[in-house]
């Protein structure tokens, strides 16, 4: 079988398994969350898979991207929070894309979008300490009294309450719902009762029952990853959906001494085999974790030696018997025994979060 030059590998019913587990965990809706291309994984397959798995919504950052995912004929509910200054939501309502609300001028905007008969549905977003976007507390009773204005005429549909979390620690996240309730019991008073309030994202998901109120927005837990340092997604019952790998493009037998790479950062200590995988940093392979990335070649783990380059970068297999061709794994499942995108992140003093995300666009995303 020929491998592919470059190639991130998509297992899609990994996604579904995921979204399944999040389910059957917190038992309340997932939002499954599919911003910045599915995390590195492609939207569309994605979005598809996790809907598969029993997700009820799908949350993105922006509205350009919702649009994108009505376009490959996506139709379940899709909700966009993050906004340019001035944003128009006519394009959102006319695709039926729910807004999230994070100040008073969106909210204007929102129901300026509104055509007869056919309300913006929104959702609210309280400002609960984490200080980014959100409606400021000296500022929810202003803008909840015109929301609830807005849903009395027709304008507005208030489809949720929300707000996200720091991840600090317990306390600081229990401080956040603490605020976040103040916010929903301040709703209740302008008689707004939305249908479902959500502030947990995967690791208070997972760890933090309290915070799962009527649904939960599930980012990298649906793609397999693990949000926490100390345990893996095995441990929490994932699988990683990724497998980035590529095919030996160059052997090269060097002998004792050959400098490698741009600076020769390194030199051959011996007469040794090495190998070109043709990933780079423009394929989001990390510069800075140059010398220490590891790899899967054969069912053996190598690590790369030398500078990581934009296109490529070489790793030192030794004797062993390598040809033009054979498949490198850069990361994937790590039960299968090759790396896993928690140890490249590891190397490069990251989040495995990153390491997905910035996978770019010449590598093709194939689904398994």
């Amino acid at each position: 079988m020929t491998v592919p030059f470059r190639e991130a590998r998509i297992d899609l019913d990994a996604i579904t398994d995921n979204v399944r587990h999040f389910r059957r965990l917190t038992g309340v809706q997932v939002i499954a969350v599919v911003k910045a291309n599915a995390y590195g994984h492609g939207a569309a397959a994605a979005a598809v898979a996790a809907l598969a798995g029993g997700a009820t919504r799908l949350g993105v950052a922006e509205i350009p991207e919702a649009l994108e995912l009505r376009r490959q004929g996506i139709t379940a509910p899709i909700v966009a929070w993050l906004h340019a200054p001035g944003e128009r939501f006519e394009q959102a309502a006319e695709q039926d894309v729910e807004v999230g609300i994070s100040s008073f001028d969106q909210l204007e905007a929102a129901g300026a979008a509104a055509s007869v008969d056919s309300p913006v549905g929104v959702h609210l977003k309280f400002e609960t300490g984490l200080s980014r976007n959100g409606i400021a507390p000296a500022d929810w009773r202003r803008v909840l009294a015109e929301a609830a204005r807005l849903e009395r005429i027709g304008r507005l549909r208030i489809i949720g309450l929300f707000s996200h979390l720091s991840n600090t620690s317990a306390q600081d996240d229990r401080d956040a719902l603490a605020k976040f309730e103040e916010g929903v019991a301040a709703a209740a008073t302008f008689g707004i009762h939305p249908e479902i309030r959500h502030i947990a994202a995967t690791a208070a998901a997972i760890d933090l029952p309290e915070m799962r109120l009527d649904a939960v927005r599930i980012g990298v837990g649906i793609y397999g990853l693990s949000p926490f340092d100390d345990r893996s997604s095995a441990e929490l019952g994932l699988r990683p959906a990724m497998t980035l790998r590529g095919a030996i493009a160059a052997v090269r037998r060097v002998p004792a001494g050959a400098g490698v790479s741009y600076g020769y950062d390194h030199r051959a200590p011996h007469d040794t085999t090495l190998v070109l995988v043709p990933l780079g940093y423009a394929d989001g392979v990390p510069r800075h974790a140059s010398g220490r990335l590891p790899v899967s070649i054969g069912g053996r783990r190598y690590t790369n030696v030398g500078r990581i380059a934009m296109d490529q970068f070489v790793v030192d297999v030794g004797d062993a018997p390598v040809s033009i061709g054979d498949e490198v794994v850069l990361f994937g499942d790590p039960t299968l025994g090759v790396p896993s995108a928690a140890e490249w992140a590891n190397v490069a003093s990251t989040i495995n979060y990153e390491i997905v995300t910035r996978i770019g666009a010449r590598v093709a995303r194939r689904s398994a």
